[in-house]
């Protein structure tokens, strides 16, 4: 492509613009959910790392403001990502999430003051290679930071707690940095490698996402349709659960009604309350013929008494 300044200068604004604010998505997210579960907590961490050696890079070569100032807020977003998962995840309190939070920006902000001083006074005395040590760590830990967030795909079977419209913003600023490079008088490899393995890689989340997540989704709702009627057939009701067959050869207590009392057991109830006869145990059929022979020979020795007499 030509070369054509206005055009770099544009891309690259896009660019820092979208590496300025991609981490803001996630960090939404993260909040609103009140969970960072699926969210590998080493990515944010080595892309809150990566604003060391970006920023000593950037501030050493005195570039314009705009790119001094996004590693900086990249690394802060990031830093913030990372006490999140600590705090959600590994249920770090508060108060210690937000001590972890600065110190890391105070250890962070030191070492870049004390790199920046120490190249360039290297730089001074024609040593450029520590310069170029700071740029290939950054391109390696902007590389390697997704990394992790594969093996959290992998282990899941599906792509949870990462925001979509975080590998979005961060894809477009890969796209946008590309550019500007296309228009410069000549392509730094470097800098070219890694604006093109974020696109890469971040499509490639996005692409994972739509289709393992609509798998995962089918296979949740199978495993809770299998499991619907073993609870089903389990749960017995309660008509069924109180009321038992009766054993083979006795009869059912409410198919057969009680036999009725003698008339001795009646005339020998007499005074006593109902509801103790109502439970007395009914007559044999030998107990109610006994009595029957008894109650006929006590009027024929009546009579023969009288006749006596």
């Amino acid at each position: 492509m030509p070369v054509n300044l206005v055009a770099e200068n544009a891309f690259g604004t896009l660019g820092t613009i979208c590496w300025c604010i991609q981490l803001v998505p996630q960090a939404w997210k993260s909040w609103r959910e009140k969970s960072t579960h699926g969210l590998s907590p080493f990515l944010v961490l080595i892309w809150a790392s990566c604003a060391l050696p970006l920023g000593v890079y950037n501030i050493t070569l005195n570039t314009n403001i705009p790119l001094i100032v996004q590693p900086q807020l990249f690394g802060t977003l990031g830093a913030f990502c990372w006490v999140q998962c600590l705090h959600y995840e590994k249920h770090l309190s508060p108060r210690n999430a937000a001590l972890t939070f600065f110190a890391f920006l105070l250890v962070v902000g030191g070492l870049q003051v004390a790199f920046v001083f120490a190249l360039r006074h290297g730089l001074a005395e024609g040593n450029d290679r520590p310069l170029q040590f700071f740029g290939v760590m950054t391109v390696i830990l902007i590389f390697g930071g997704l990394l992790p967030q594969f093996y959290e795909i992998w282990k899941l079977k599906e792509v949870l707690g990462i925001s979509m419209a975080f590998m979005v913003i961060d894809g477009l600023g890969g796209v946008f940095s590309t550019l500007s490079l296309a228009f410069k008088p000549s392509i730094d490899p470097l800098l070219a490698f890694s604006y093109i393995s974020v696109i890469v890689l971040d499509g490639l989340v996005i692409v994972l996402q739509l289709v393992l997540n609509p798998i995962a989704a089918k296979a949740r709702a199978r495993r809770a349709a299998e499991a619907a009627p073993e609870i089903t057939g389990s749960a017995t009701p309660p008509d069924e659960r109180d009321e038992k067959p009766p054993e083979p050869g006795l009869a059912a207590p409410h198919l057969h009604p009680p036999q009725p009392q003698s008339t001795q057991c009646r005339d020998i109830g007499h005074g006593i309350p109902s509801e103790i006869l109502s439970v007395l145990p009914p007559r044999s059929m030998e107990e109610q013929e006994r009595e029957a022979v008894e109650e006929e020979r006590t009027p024929q020795a009546a009579n023969t008494l009288t006749t006596a007499v």
